[in-house]
């Protein structure tokens, strides 16, 4: 086992400046392999895949192989996947199954709630640590919900949930209906999007229904992603017109981002688990360089460390503003998140920092910093010196002890 990593928030680290990327939950640079993967799909061989002539059909071909192999890489068959602009359609096609009460849960991604509370939703709360309860779920599936749906882990705190055990659940109730002769639907549905750098996303091990997968969390293009559903789930249309997509995505199909997609999660698969473990080497050594600077410094998700996502660290300085300190970590050349990208582009505290209880005062304060594949340790060096730099400069300007954080 490796030892684990010091930082040292006084000393300003070498080389200097230097720029450090550390939001790469909101968004993640297409890997070099990827780009040239896609490269020839987006010039020399551009055709239209529904064309009929050879080279059209040389597309058509590309097109299925990548479906074929994202369907591999998840343990699915290409035919139960479904290729979408982004996590969001996903989202959407998939909640589009249900036309009676959905079962979410407070911290599912914007996508998720929007589309529940469309059809009826019932809203079950996490604990302090983001986890939803398995028995929470069972206690309000109610005989008329249709669909379950909970992210296998939430990108604001990096919660990993129970989905094996909702699975159960939700198995149970399947099993109800059917013995007491009652024929509304029930399935289950799980956004995988920021899990998936972390953790299997095979389906048969999930055991879920419906999957979503984005190709921008994993290396891959924006607006590039999927949906996989098991054989019988219902999917409906949302975009009518040529019949794409087995009639369920209509338009002119993404070839160069079908490729580049397979080629991003292959990648990923391949060095998950080395991967996994750098950067949460790196991530709890950054945690303990700020937790050490500042003991009143709040970490959001679970404590154990194998139940939160390998790369993510959420923390909060109460009574500071979180959009300055991004501010002022900009000029020193760290880029860092204050929660989801949705939320912070609106400019309002995130729905999963109040989910978990964190009052105004500690959520107003919240970072989201996130590591990724470039990430090195010098960078997690610089960040906490930036950091620790920052903080101090903005409790010193509002009168606070930076050592306790009590007003002055």
């Amino acid at each position: 086992m490796p030892l684990p990593l010091t930082f040292s928030t006084d000393q300003r680290p070498a080389p200097d400046p230097r720029e450090v990327y550390l939001d790469y939950g909101a968004a993640t640079p297409m890997a070099p392999e990827v780009v040239q993967a896609m490269l020839p799909y987006l010039t020399e061989r551009f055709e239209n895949p529904s064309a009929p002539y050879a080279r059209a059909r040389a597309a058509r071909t590309a097109l299925e192989d990548a479906r074929a192999h994202l369907a591999h890489l998840i343990g699915a068959k290409p035919g139960n996947v479904v290729l979408t602009a982004g996590a969001t359609e996903a989202n959407n096609l998939a909640l589009a199954v249900a036309d009676g009460p959905i079962l979410t849960d407070a911290i599912e991604h914007e996508s998720i709630l929007a589309c529940a509370e469309a059809h009826g939703c019932v809203t079950v709360g996490v604990g302090r640590d983001g986890r939803v309860n398995p028995d929470a779920v069972r206690d309000a599936l109610t005989p008329q919900v249709q669909l379950v749906s909970v992210e296998l882990a939430n990108g604001e705190i990096g919660t990993i949930q129970p989905v094996r055990e909702i699975a159960d659940i939700v198995a149970k109730e399947r099993s109800r209906r059917l013995r007491n002769g009652e024929n509304t639907p029930l399935y289950l549905h799980t956004d995988a999007s920021q899990a998936v750098t972390s953790s299997s996303v095979n389906v048969s091990s999930l055991r879920v229904d419906l999957m979503t997968l984005s190709a921008a969390k994993v290396y891959g293009p924006k607006q590039v992603g999927l949906l996989w559903a098991a054989d019988g789930v219902p999917l409906r249309p949302l975009v009518r017109g040529g019949g794409q997509e087995a009639g369920l995505r209509s338009g002119t199909e993404n070839v160069a981002g079908a490729v580049a997609f397979a080629k991003a999660l292959e990648m990923v698969s391949e060095d998950r688990a080395k991967e996994s473990r750098r950067t949460a080497q790196l991530r709890d050594g950054l945690q303990r360089a700020l937790m050490a600077t500042f003991p009143w410094m709040v970490t959001s998700g679970p404590k154990v460390a194998s139940k939160r996502l390998c790369g993510l660290l959420s923390v909060s300085f109460a009574g500071l503003e979180a959009r300055r300190l991004v501010v002022l970590l900009e000029r020193r050349g760290v880029s860092v998140g204050t929660g989801s990208a949705c939320a912070a582009s609106r400019m309002r505290v995130s729905h999963v920092l109040r989910a978990i209880g964190l009052s105004d005062r500690e959520a107003a304060g919240s970072l989201r910093i996130t590591l990724g594949r470039p990430t090195t340790e010098d960078d997690c060096a610089y960040a906490a010196w930036a950091i620790a730099d920052v903080v101090r400069e903005e409790c010193a300007r509002l009168g606070i002890d930076h050592r306790t954080g009590e007003r002055l």
